[in-house]
């Protein structure tokens, strides 16, 4: 195996965590299910460093990371709410809110090219505040913990976060259309993947071509005209 694969064969064996997270949970072993979460948080962690330490950044890995994260939050989110710890309307808001997201990705590549995967920072909150109302309401479960007020305000702020992240991915991808193109020519599909400047949209990218091709016409214009325009010299005659 290659060793560049490393932080992928992690993020893989993070994806086959969540059969076992359902699993645990359809038989309301919550102390199990909160171990296997967090094996499943620091392994997120661990490619990540991983990649990053030893420059192991992959084109793959940009796309199995994050769809690890969504398919363990999804699962659990909806295990939880079918064991009635969790509101059905909260779910609803957090599956589909990545189901815009994945299917926003999907659009654009298959419409304008390959673009990058970059969550924003209203998405990492998101994250974040959904794996604290997991753990929390795994561990009240685990432990016999009563602490139902804190777990109401992480319920909303779940909510709340995930409503304005939501919209602001509407906003950016398909109002402001600012996304980061990849330049294929820049590594192979598994290889690193090279981005054009982020903000920059498709139509952005699009004019720079044509001004570019543009100044390639002038040019050879202009040296067309100045071979025409030099002074020929002539001919010898011999009488």
């Amino acid at each position: 195996m290659n060793i560049s694969q490393l932080p992928n064969l992690i993020t893989v064996s993070r994806i086959a965590l969540a059969p076992l997270l359902i699993l645990l949970l359809k038989d309301q072993d919550y102390l199990a299910a909160l171990i296997v979460f967090f094996v499943a948080g620091v392994s997120d962690g661990l490619d990540g460093w991983i990649a990053k330490r030893f420059n192991f950044t992959t084109r793959l890995g940009s796309i199995l990371d994050p769809s690890a994260d969504k398919i363990l939050l999804v699962s659990a989110y909806v295990m939880l709410t079918v064991l009635g710890h969790i509101p059905f309307w909260l779910m609803l808001s957090v599956a589909f809110r990545d189901l815009l997201i994945v299917g926003g990705y999907l659009v654009y590549i298959s419409v304008i090219g390959q673009v990058q995967m970059r969550p924003s920072y209203l998405s990492k909150f998101n994250t974040l505040m959904q794996i604290t109302l997991i753990i929390a309401v795994l561990a009240q479960q685990a432990f016999g913990l009563a602490y139902g007020a804190v777990v109401d305000v992480l319920v909303y702020t779940v909510l709340a976060t995930t409503v304005v992240s939501g919209v602001h991915y509407l906003w950016i991808w398909g109002v402001m259309k600012e996304v980061e193109f990849v330049d294929k020519s820049a590594g192979s599909r598994f290889g690193r993947a090279s981005a054009r400047p982020a903000g920059a949209s498709h139509r952005d990218v699009a004019s720079h071509k044509s001004a570019g091709s543009g100044t390639g016409r002038s040019q050879a214009a202009r040296k067309r005209r100045a071979g025409n325009n030099a002074p020929r010299k002539p001919n010898k005659s011999h009488d």
